[in-house]
């Protein structure tokens, strides 16, 4: 065997050439293991902390129709986050001769994602009140990267269904959510907002170096949502809201530069 040979070669019994200096009987060199990447962590930290406060996980296709991405939503179609500049519209139509009858500017009939709160609307169109569900995932939007933005990062949606649920209630969870991942020290601020889902609304910041910094939307479920899963909006109420996994990410870490956590320098991936 190679084993019995490189062993003769080492006693001097072979002159076949084989490295005398090789020693079979050392231990090989232990391959490279790579860890948990620094986004997964926080989803597995958020989904541990939201499921003290009994939210459930629920997940849903990343590439949607607009139906469960705006319709169902509340967002007219003259609204501007429907523009096709502003979604990646999936070509997937086909006419006769086997082209895509999408053409550029065109509100296809898929897209991806480009917010977790596509979920919201298939976990309730499925089940009734009460809900308490997350869906942590991947959204996409077109915009150019830079220290903040990404055209694909991760959200965390939250949503609760139920009888008497009051914008005191979605405060509270927040700021309890926010004390356990950032700190008992953590300043946050709700600021007056709007969404075409939510009413009223809030945009939700945290305090960094000095800088208020936006990691969320959220609000009390409008009305016409609720109608369009088929709840009655007299007898049900609830809140949402959307947060940002790789800001929250970055400020738990004090990393500055969302690129980062995408770039594959594992000089940097390895600190965490």
């Amino acid at each position: 065997s190679a084993f019995e040979d490189a062993q003769q070669n080492l006693a001097g019994g072979d002159d076949s050439g084989a490295d005398p200096t090789f020693d079979p009987t050392l231990p090989g060199t232990r391959p490279s293991l790579g860890h948990i990447h620094p986004v997964t962590q926080t989803i597995s930290h958020l989904t541990e902390i939201m499921g003290r406060m009994g939210f459930e996980v629920a997940e849903g296709p990343e590439v949607e129709d607009p139906w469960h991405n705006f319709v169902a939503l509340n967002i007219p179609e003259d609204h501007p986050a429907r523009d096709p500049l502003d979604n990646f519209y999936l070509a997937t139509a086909k006419d006769p001769s086997g082209k895509s009858s999408v053409s550029a500017g065109d509100e296809g009939s898929q897209l991806l994602r480009s917010q977790t709160s596509t979920v919201q609307i298939r976990v309730m169109k499925e089940v009734q009140p009460p809900i308490r569900i997350i869906s942590l995932g991947r959204v996409y939007r077109p915009d150019a990267p830079d220290a903040t933005h990404f055209p694909m990062f991760h959200q965390m949606e939250g949503l609760l269904v139920d009888t008497n649920v009051t914008m005191a209630n979605l405060k509270t969870v927040l700021r309890v959510f926010a004390n356990n991942y950032l700190g008992e020290d953590v300043e946050i601020r709700f600021r007056p907002s709007f969404f075409p889902f939510t009413e009223p609304s809030v945009e939700v910041d945290f305090l960094w170096n000095g800088t208020w910094i936006e990691f969320g939307g959220a609000g009390m479920i409008d009305p016409n949502v609720f109608a369009a899963v088929g709840y009655d909006p007299e007898k049900v109420s609830g809140f949402a809201f959307g947060l940002g996994v790789e800001r929250l990410c970055m400020r738990r870490h004090g990393i500055t530069d969302i690129r980062d956590l995408y770039s594959g320098d594992l000089r940097f991936l390895k600190q965490f």
